[in-house]
């Protein structure tokens, strides 16, 4: 578990997310008390339930960037789901357990992939003598002895005959030895990477039938204990091959019971769900005619987000302390048109705000992944190098919020269509252009190739 504090965190976040202080905060005082509730004894722990958050905004002002970056920050299972996925128990479509099945799965890859990261070295090496003898197969000698058992039928010469064990002298030792080690040289050294060689791999069975009262098992599960594993001769090159081996040799030194159980109680203590979409699943959304009940779909989730034990093929997982993040827009619904139990599951409520040019401003030059960079590395690709002078900038922030103000608000999302617009032209002719060349993006040219698009919300503040 990660031990930052919560300014940490929104210093991490700060890099990739502009404004939100609010929700940031949040977030990270919540995973801070994750940290915290770890250090307690184990009565105390069981105590302490999470507070799980609920984040309101207009889509695009960075709900799902916190989610998404929080992932990547902390070392805990993180899964994200959208709430309009699943459906009211009888209908067709994912029940609302299979969020926690998908977390005990994140949760089994994260702790398998630092196991394997652990025995890394030693796999490469047994996967490497495996190769090893995969290039130099062993030749047997075709020498015959009288059967034994030929004196049981009398013992003559035309009893069956079987193999006989391989005799090998020291200078034939010496030879194979010899070649073991210049294959071993040339191997190490990448000159038999593109070499072909045949192995064998496991071939995946494709039975997928879920079966009835054990959700999250299907028949493949069941009979894998069962059944022997089935495999197929496959021709790859060395490269290739090593990767497979090492895959497989890794698989060999973990001890997967280990790996499930601590997954498992990782899931549990330290396990994160963003539900996203949420406000969709409000009875002020719900159709006419034959719908489902966003209301019915509300009250499945509900024990889940107090605190239940869901049946897993891994075994039963207890959802008592992990931590639901919520997120919607509810531009149509209220967070009061949530049925009262649901929204006192989610005690700490925070309101995202609507971005403006100064946001627009920020967003195109402060994160480390600002999207005005974006577009300068995928352009330097074909030789054009694109300069953003900082009235051009100032200059897409207006219209962005300009745009957003006129016509539907998708907040940060609107630069990509602004770019996209604005840099048409240059991506279009990039390939073309040879030697390399320098672009200069200043006000003016803003301006005029964003012309239409100014006019025509400009427009759109006098049509009814």
């Amino acid at each position: 578990m990660s031990c930052l504090t919560p300014r940490e965190i929104v210093e991490k976040l700060d890099q990739y997310i502009i404004g939100q202080d609010k929700a940031k905060r949040a977030v990270a005082i919540a995973l801070r008390n994750r940290y915290r509730r770890s250090l307690l004894d184990p009565e105390m722990q069981a105590e302490i339930t999470p507070k799980n958050i609920i984040m309101v905004g207009p889509t695009g002002v960075g709900k799902t960037e916190i989610a998404r970056r929080l992932s990547k920050l902390m070392d805990a299972p993180f899964v994200k789901v959208e709430a309009t996925k699943f459906t009211e128990v009888g209908y067709v479509g994912r029940d609302v357990e299979s969020m926690i099945r998908d977390l005990v799965e994140a949760s089994i890859r994260m702790v398998k992939a630092s196991r394997i990261d652990a025995v890394k070295e030693r796999a490469a090496q047994n996967a490497e003598q495996r190769l090893i003898d995969l290039l130099l197969p062993e030749q047997k000698k075709q020498q015959y002895q009288q059967n034994p058992f030929g004196i049981f039928f009398g013992g003559n010469n035309t009893a069956p005959q079987i193999e006989a064990k391989d005799s090998e002298t020291p200078e034939e030792a010496a030879k194979k030895k010899n070649r073991r080690e210049q294959t071993i040289e040339l191997l190490r050294a990448g000159k038999l990477e593109n070499s072909i060689i045949e192995i064998e791999v496991e071939e995946q069975s494709q039975i997928g039938i879920e079966i009835a009262g054990m959700e999250g098992m299907n028949l493949n599960d069941m009979l894998s204990g069962i059944l022997p594993k089935k495999t197929k001769k496959r021709k790859t090159t060395v490269a290739d091959a090593r990767k497979i081996l090492e895959q497989e040799e890794a698989d060999k030194l973990i001890d997967m019971d280990e790996v499930i159980s601590t997954a498992i109680e990782r899931a549990e203590q330290h396990g994160i769900v963003f539900l996203d979409e949420i406000d969709k699943i409000t009875g002020k959304t719900m159709g006419s005619g034959a719908d489902i009940s966003r209301e019915g779909v509300q009250r499945d989730i509900l024990p889940i987000v107090e605190g239940s034990t869901v049946v897993t093929k891994y075994g039963p997982v207890k959802t008592d302390y992990m931590l639901f993040i919520a997120a919607g827009a509810f531009h149509v619904s209220k967070i009061s048109d949530l049925i009262p139990e649901l929204q006192g599951r989610f005690p700490i409520k925070v309101e995202l705000e609507n971005l403006t040019a100064k946001e627009f401003y920020q967003i195109l030059t402060q994160p480390q992944n600002a999207i005005t960079k974006q577009y300068e590395a995928l352009l330097a690709a074909d030789g054009v190098k694109i300069v953003f002078q900082e009235d051009a900038l100032k200059k897409i922030a207006e219209i962005a919020q300009l745009v957003n103000e006129t016509s539907e608000n998708i907040g940060a999302r609107r630069l990509h269509t602004i770019m996209e617009n604005l840099l048409d032209d240059i991506s279009f002719h990039a390939g073309d252009i040879s030697p390399a060349v320098e672009v200069v993006i200043d006000e003016a040219y803003v301006e005029e190739h964003l012309k239409q698009d100014a006019q025509l919300n400009n427009l759109e503040k006098f049509i009814l």
